[in-house]
């Protein structure tokens, strides 16, 4: 199993299109990139706490590649919106990718440069190291198949329960 993190606004379409991958083992929604230990959501609200919503993906790289998890990404939100996704507001919502090793940083950069040639925009995805991760709160897993709801402006609503 490999690990990867991204950040694409609220995590909960976030993790609801990578649970839709086959080869992706697990998902769970979290926080990553700040400073403070065990964070909670109302701690990552505020915004000072420096981490993003993120959703960390457990994955068989014999069944899906890193790249293709990529290609998700981009799809799954607007990365030329700076801290920010649709309505979702603030340096927790910023688009990111995290990196676990050489190989997903040189991955992550050229699949940035390729998807930008594709934009008039100038995305403002980061790529930077992982940094400890912090589980959300269990109401926050899994939001969409719990509530069947789609609560967040994303690409899938009307796709996460076909």
């Amino acid at each position: 199993m490999e690990k990867a993190a991204f950040g694409a606004g609220c995590f909960w379409h976030v993790q609801a299109e990578f649970d839709r991958i086959p080869g992706v083992k697990r998902t769970l929604a979290g926080y990553m990139g700040g400073g403070m230990k065990s964070p909670t959501y109302k701690d990552v609200c505020t915004g000072r706490t420096g981490h993003a919503e993120v959703v960390q993906v457990e994955f068989d790289p014999k069944k899906v590649s890193y790249g293709s998890l990529l290609k998700a990404f981009w799809k799954m939100h607007d990365p030329t919106q700076f801290n920010r996704q649709g309505p979702d507001v603030g340096k927790q919502y910023r688009s990111v990718i995290f990196y676990h090793s050489d190989r997903q940083k040189r991955e992550a950069g050229k699949s940035l440069k390729e998807y930008q040639k594709k934009l008039k925009k100038k995305i403002a995805t980061q790529v930077v190291p992982a940094k400890e991760f912090w589980p959300a709160e269990e109401y926050h897993q899994r939001y969409f198949r719990k509530h069947r709801v789609a609560a967040c402006a994303t690409n899938i609503i009307g796709k996460v329960f076909k």
